[in-house]
């Protein structure tokens, strides 16, 4: 029998139910709900699907040149497998095995399960071409990309439905890729461009294979690739990171890659227990969540760079920075990782954070279409069919149900997101509790819990509390309000609950005005040899927010894509009114009042502009000059 996860990796701190386990109401269930109706029935259904035609024999044949298709294969199958067994779509597995199963009957006989041509195959060293700006050491290959995500979407199938010809086929893709690294002395850097960074991700299936099976040699080829990739000094991403290098310093910057390498890294650590390999990937989480997210929570860059997907200098602000909606699902996955292993309550705070606006932000109410980019302060624009955003964000949304609740180490349940939710969990030691969140939240901050364990029972409740949150208090069973000391830690509530007791918990919402400089510094020598910083350029912006949303609006006065606004202070205690919806949907809009003009207007960041292609969402407004 294969070693089963929980005896091989370090004991995390909180394990996560099956997405069955749990029902996601309001904003979050309807967007789980369009991702299911849309996206995930329809975009692949069989073999005759675009995205899987492209691994058809004779399509193969000819597939010479380099391009990241093949990845939608993989995607797809680890969101649809998930939305599948969540909300108990049979036609919906049905489709998903089959596309599987036709994938696996493809697969050749040395593993290889790509869409490149025998002569292009990751196998083989490639012609070499003047290095890029894109770090591509050879002709661009997304080859072992397209494989990663085969893997991981082999292993998610198996996993539900238990099959071992899935887990068979993931395994003899991750044999190939040793036996490449090892016996065809090629080296995982020149597999992937962005000097390595989109070949290295290798690092997370080949760990999820080890989990799954419990054989030391995905473990190793793990640990081979992140050898291989500090042998190539522009990408070196443990050594950097343990040497406190920001994000934008390592290989090219590449925010999706370098945030799913980090992935992989955080599961190393939980299968080795190796200190390195936490300390590395802590390090960057920090830098990103100090300098790299705007303020809906989603990983951003691309001001002045060739590239909109890639880090800027960690002092950089522009309200017109790019997010790619890759890099918002990889940053929801390595926060899952930190949480496991760590339990903070921040690593849930930026979930949270990410999924209520920057990644709800990107999601059209059909669940089919989806924003490549989205800006704080820029148009909203739905991409083309085949762009990378549109997996990531249906893969992205899956992960929420998993991740509301989870089980501590020492028997009790944490309550992570809010939102009306259900929750059916087993504890180890007392058995099954059902969970029940009633909410207005994100709009609400009055959440009520109702605890139903199966029997009467005695185990710990934790509750986070969102760092926004000063002043928060709850009540037990109708109880004395019990003051919350700190806002962004979680509340603990340890007793014996029996059926219908209630938790209430009370988050105040009042607005919040947010600051944000964008500036650039010229250092120059006097003559007497003294250094000199001269500010040339300078400007503040002001942005709002309530609970956990972020708030935009459309163009200003209907035309304009900025607006100067000037208040008596400096904006600090500019004045802000909540009012009914201008559209009808839930929760207020927020009246801005600025000196000598009429009021702004704004609404969560995630339908302003009524979600429509092409229309305007502006979250920074510039103060005027003082």
């Amino acid at each position: 029998m294969p070693l089963t996860s929980e005896t091989l990796e370090t004991q995390p701190v909180m394990r996560f139910p099956d997405a069955a386990a749990v029902r996601l109401g309001g904003v979050l269930g309807e967007a789980l709900a369009a991702n299911l109706r849309g996206r995930l029935s329809h975009f692949i259904v069989d073999e005759t699907s675009p995205a899987i035609a492209l691994f058809a024999p004779d399509v193969v044949a000819h597939n010479h040149a380099g391009d990241w298709y093949g990845e939608h294969a993989g995607k797809w199958l680890v969101a649809a497998t998930r939305a599948a067994v969540r909300a108990d779509d049979a036609e919906l597995l049905s489709h998903v095995r089959r596309v599987a199963d036709y994938l696996v009957d493809l697969q050749g006989a040395d593993g290889y399960l790509g869409n490149y041509a025998p002569d292009r195959r990751f196998m083989h060293q490639q012609p070499p071409k003047p290095q890029s700006w894109d770090g591509a050491p050879a002709e661009r290959t997304w080859d072992i990309w397209t494989h990663s995500y085969l893997i991981l979407g082999l292993v998610e199938l198996h996993r539900h439905v238990g099959e071992d010809r899935y887990l068979a086929a993931a395994r003899r893709i991750g044999d190939l890729c040793w036996r490449t690294l090892t016996e065809g002395g090629i080296d995982i850097t020149d597999l992937g461009n962005h000097f390595g960074l989109s070949a290295t991700v290798l690092i997370d299936p080949a760990i999820e294979l080890y989990f799954a099976t419990g054989d030391q040699p995905y473990l190793d080829l793990a640990l081979l690739v992140l050898e291989q990739a500090e042998r190539e000094p522009r990408n070196a991403l443990l050594s950097a990171a343990l040497a406190g290098a920001d994000p934008s310093e390592i290989a090219t910057g590449k925010a999706y890659q370098l945030l799913w390498n980090l992935v992989g890294i955080a599961k190393l650590y939980r299968a080795t227990g190796e200190p390195r390999f936490l300390t590395a990937v802590r390090n960057l989480w920090s830098a990103v969540r100090a300098h790299h997210l705007t303020l809906g929570g989603g990983p951003w860059g691309g001001v002045a760079h060739r590239s909109r997907e890639v880090f800027n200098p960690g002092h950089v602000f522009s309200p017109q920075g790019y997010v790619e909606t890759c890099s918002t699902m990889a940053w929801v996955q390595l926060n899952r990782e930190l949480f496991a292993i760590l339990g903070d309550a921040d690593f849930a705070q930026e979930i949270e954070r990410s999924a209520y606006n920057d990644l709800l932000g990107a999601q059209a109410p059909n669940g089919e279409d989806w924003c490549y980019y989205s800006f704080p302060n820029g148009r909203r624009t739905h991409t083309t069919y085949w762009r990378c955003c549109k997996s990531s964000g249906a893969m992205a949304l899956e992960e929420l149900p998993g991740l509301a609740y989870s089980l501590t180490r020492d028997g009790g349940i944490a309550i992570n997101l809010f939102g009306p939710s259900e929750a059916d969990l087993v504890l180890p030691s007392t058995g099954a509790v059902r969970i029940e969140q009633q909410t207005g939240y994100p709009f609400d901050g009055a959440v009520a819990i109702t605890v139903t364990p199966g029997a009467i029972a005695s185990f710990p409740i934790d509750l986070r509390v969102p760092d926004w949150a000063e002043g928060a208090s709850l009540r037990l069973n109708g109880a004395e309000h019990i003051p919350v000391a700190q806002p962004g830690r979680y509340v603990r509530i340890e007793r014996v609950w029996q059926s219908g007791d209630v938790i209430a918990l009370d988050l105040p919402m009042s607005p919040v005005l947010h600051r944000a400089i964008a500036r650039n510094v010229q250092e120059s020598f006097a003559p007497d040899g003294e250094l000199i910083a001269q500010e040339v350029m300078h400007a503040d912006y002001l942005a709002v927010s309530r609970g956990p949303l972020v708030y935009a609006t459309d163009l200003i006065d209907g035309f304009k894509v900025e607006e100067t606004l000037r208040f008596g202070s400096d904006g600090t205690d500019a004045p802000l009114d909540c009012v009914p919806a201008a559209d009808g949907g839930p929760g207020p809009d927020i009246l801005l009042r600025p000196e000598g003009r009429p009021a702004i207007a704004f609404q969560p960041y995630y339908r302003a502009g009524g979600r429509r292609d092409r229309s305007w969402r502006l979250t920074w407004m510039t103060l005027a000059p003082e």
